[in-house]
């Protein structure tokens, strides 16, 4: 069986060891003669899944009780539209800081549907940085933040804060479950499954009950928060596939040790890239400022874009797949995600360091 190095951006990486268990499942879901798939959703082996992905979850983040974790569908996409619907009444203004193409988006969607406000922003410095000097509006609804910025490669590793009546909600697609995290500094997080929580299909909200009084009756059922939190994300048919893998995969992280594990490890393939790159001489330049470096995604570019062609075909026939950069930017993006192992990072450093041998 042929398995390739996996640096895609998203859907990305499973772990082996998730799949091989998926794959064993498959035809028969304990006992039950069904697919984990055909199973009902109202059905007790159903519903033993969708509660152990939660409580998985809250042990893993150490989510506290006064908060619901409900799963969702349409992507983090869907929820740039539904915080601003739930959370930005007429008096108030959302205020976004903009670290990169996704908090553009998000912006985007609540213009659509109140006053917003750029409490910061790193486009001058063309998304190499974090965003710094916050200046929040004095009738703040709320302030949105992208934890990780995939297309860019930078991250936050000090979050903002914001006084305790101005909830922080952050998009954590990408980085979620990568690190360790204070959930408490948080009124909501949000983050699509596709990159460090399993495969495409779901997406995990984690908000505060006192956040959840907040949302009005009078928008769309499905965008409605309390909707989900009152049915147990069950008002519909979830994605019933996508939370099992879900609960794998938190099986996976606690089996290796956590988030702290997941950590250690994710800073060591980081620093053996970035390493790489910096001890390159020029022959690989790095996007994003050296303080505001992503350990989930790295990017960078070669000294022309005939080299980088050839580095990004050369790294395919070799099995690299996924390296290409963002069609909005070009150039290289490793995207090294928890289910990313150490040895194909180290493998990707070794072909970059014998490409520029060859090609000095």
């Amino acid at each position: 069986m042929k398995r390739v190095y996996n640096f895609n951006a998203g859907p990305a990486a499973l772990p082996k060891q998730v799949l091989h268990r998926a794959q064993e499942e498959l035809l028969d879901f304990q006992d039950t003669g069904m697919s984990v798939m055909e199973l009902s959703h109202r059905s007790k082996e159903y519903e033993k899944v969708h509660q152990k992905a939660a409580t998985l979850l809250q042990e893993l983040l150490q989510i506290p009780n006064d908060y619901e974790i409900l799963f969702m569908q349409g992507g983090a996409s869907l929820q740039f539209s539904a915080i601003p619907l739930n959370f930005l009444p007429s008096d108030k203004t959302a205020n976004y800081s903009l670290s990169g193409s996704w908090s553009e988006k998000a912006l985007k969607e609540a213009q659509k549907i109140g006053s917003t406000h750029t409490s910061s922003t790193a486009k001058e410095t063309g998304y190499s940085t974090i965003p710094s000097q916050l200046t929040l509006s004095t009738d703040a609804a709320y302030l949105h933040i992208t934890s990780n910025n995939t297309i860019f490669g930078t991250q936050w590793w000090e979050f903002p804060s914001t006084p305790s009546y101005i909830p922080l909600i952050a998009d954590m697609s990408s980085d979620i479950l990568s690190r360790t995290i204070n959930v408490e500094d948080f009124s909501l997080i949000y983050a699509g499954a596709q990159k460090n929580l399993g495969p495409s299909g779901v997406t995990v909200v984690i908000i505060k009950k006192e956040l959840l009084e907040q949302c009005p009756s009078n928008i769309p059922t499905m965008l409605n928060y309390q909707t989900h939190a009152k049915n147990k994300s069950l008002y519909n048919t979830p994605p019933t596939f996508s939370i099992y893998m879900l609960s794998l995969v938190l099986d996976w992280v606690a089996e290796q040790g956590g988030i702290e594990a997941m950590e250690r490890i994710n800073k060591e393939k980081a620093e053996l890239l970035y390493e790489t790159i910096d001890q390159s001489e020029g022959f690989y330049i790095g996007h994003a400022e050296k303080d505001a470096r992503s350990h989930m995604n790295v990017t960078f570019n070669l000294p022309s874009e005939e080299l980088t062609s050839n580095f990004l075909i050369q790294a395919k026939e070799e099995g690299f797949v996924g390296l290409g950069g963002h069609r909005m930017v070009g150039g290289c993006r490793a995207s090294i995600y928890n289910a990313v192992p150490l040895e194909s990072c180290q493998a990707l450093a070794d072909f970059m360091k014998s490409f520029q041998a060859k090609n000095r």
